[in-house]
């Protein structure tokens, strides 16, 4: 059994600037570190790009019509809702000392191809989007083309990606400050030039559905982070604070978010666009316009890292046996050519569509990742990840994904489709997160206690154990101790 692709040198403390080699494998209890307010920084940063200020500006827009005040709430809501997921996610990271991809192996089997797929693609459309704030914002910098300043923003956080874990939230703690302290600026200057009573142009039944929709989009910008969770908390401590662990990501997860989304929708009335040449003419040009031109291309780098890492760990987790840096490297060259894609035609219209369907399936995702840590009382074997040609199938979270994701199909209201219950029922409104999380965990939860004839796959008090597919496993008898905190 040939894993050690997935193995390699790896950080061993806290500025330990390392080039991290490993790759999908669990992190040895005993190699295990990091404090706890990393998990805020590593968070809060990321979210500090003008892809969260553009969907702000949706809030005034007229297939959404819900003004500032109701856009306000529904920001608050989606993307309060979107943090949960993530932060429920982040806390396997330490008691299994596994990314979130996959650690899905335990319940996904050889079907993870699917969901390691899913967010492979959805890394390269993040880079994408992000990448075409940032990459103008290099070339109204520095006057180069913007093709050139995208190669800029892919070199550099590509290089990020490629020494991993520790740089990165090496990176994210010093740049949570310096875009901190930029966007106060942003903040400053919008408080004196927003529309902070901008009425809603919708009315009735549509009211109700662009609030819908725009708690969707809100949710959709912090959903897709659950797919990632844990990677980022893996190296921790398996003592680690759940309940720190738990409050520090929703937080830092959310208040950025939260913070960038309400600037871009009191700004909505005063930029041509939610570009980087909008926001630096919101700025008014000058000394304040270069500088919020330069927060927006280290929050690209920020948070594109962050994708070409998660990327790396899906792919090797589908089961391509290739070092994790070099994954990296893939990643960022293939999200040139969407990122130019993005570029040309309506922008408004192509990131909505992106935004929403390569997070659609992240919901029930997260659902079966859930149920299956419920099931086990989080006592759950990582080593068991490794060797791809012992997996089990995995076919019973393969169907509640798809049952999840079919299920969510009739709520969904992009341009490109609108579901009938999104376009009837809901006035445009879309609810196809919550449905298809709903579904794919009662599902998944069906078939498991049908096949088991229990709701749970691990006595309380048993030895770790983990479940594979619709096997379980479990490790040779230990000494007796006290009862492990599910």
């Amino acid at each position: 059994m040939a894993t050690e692709i997935y193995e390699g040198n790896r950080p061993k403390y806290e500025g330990h600037a390392t080039l991290e080699m490993h790759g999908m494998a669990p992190i040895p209890e005993d190699e295990r570190y990091g404090r706890l307010h990393r998990v805020f920084t590593v968070w809060f940063t990321p979210n500090l790009v003008p892809a969260g200020f553009f969907i702000g500006t949706l809030a005034t827009a007229s297939f959404v019509g819900v003004g500032f005040a109701l856009g306000v709430v529904a920001i608050v809501v989606g993307t309060v809702v979107g943090g949960l997921l993530v932060a429920v996610l982040g806390t396997f990271g330490p008691k299994s000392g596994a990314g979130q991809i996959p650690l899905a192996r335990l319940s996904f089997g050889k079907s993870v191809i699917v969901p390691g797929i899913l967010q492979w693609l959805s890394t390269i459309a993040w880079d994408a989007i992000n990448a075409i704030f940032g990459a103008e914002a290099v070339h109204i910098l520095i006057h180069v083309p913007f093709w050139i300043g995208l190669l800029v923003i892919l070199a550099m956080q590509g290089l990020l990606g490629l020494f991993g874990y520790e740089v990165m939230h090496m990176f994210q703690k010093w740049m949570s400050i310096v875009l901190g302290a930029m966007f106060v600026v942003v903040t400053v200057k919008v408080a004196s030039v927003g529309n902070f009573h901008a009425a809603a142009s919708a009315h009735g039944g549509a009211l109700t559905g662009g609030f819908i929709l725009m708690v969707a989009l809100a949710a959709s910008f912090v959903i897709s982070w659950g797919a990632y969770a844990s990677d980022y908390s893996r190296y921790m401590k398996v003592d680690s604070s759940r309940g720190g662990i738990f409050l520090l990501s929703l937080l830092g997860v959310s208040l950025s978010s939260i913070w960038l989304e309400i600037l871009g929708a009191a700004a909505a009335s005063a930029v041509a666009s939610g570009t980087s040449a909008g926001i630096q003419k919101l700025m008014g040009g000058g000394v304040l316009g270069g500088l919020a031109l330069v927060a927006i291309w280290i929050g690209t780098v920020s948070v594109n890292a962050m994708n070409d890492y998660s990327g790396s760990l899906a792919l090797q987790a589908a089961g391509a046996r290739i070092r994790r840096p070099y994954v990296a490297v893939v990643v960022t060259a293939v999200a040139f050519g969407l990122t130019m894609w993005l570029d040309t035609g309506n922008l408004t219209t192509k990131f909505e569509n992106v935004l929403l369907f390569i997070t659609y399936w992240v919901t029930p995702f997260a659902a079966i990742q859930m149920v299956h840590w419920w099931r086990s009382r989080g006592q759950v074997d990582a080593r068991h990840i490794m060797d791809f040609g012992s997996l089990a199938s995995g076919w019973e979270a393969l169907v509640g994904l798809l049952a999840g994701f079919g299920a969510a199909v009739p709520f969904m209201d992009t341009s490109l489709f609108v579901g009938p219950a999104s376009s009837g029922l809901l006035y445009g409104g879309d609810l196809a997160f919550y449905v298809g999380f709903v579904v794919g965990g009662v599902v998944y939860f069906a078939i498991r206690a049908a096949e088991t004839r229990s709701s749970r796959d691990v006595a309380a008090g048993a030895p770790s154990a983990g479940v594979l597919g619709g096997t379980l496993l479990v490790p040779e008898p230990a000494p007796v101790t006290a009862p492990s905190e599910a």
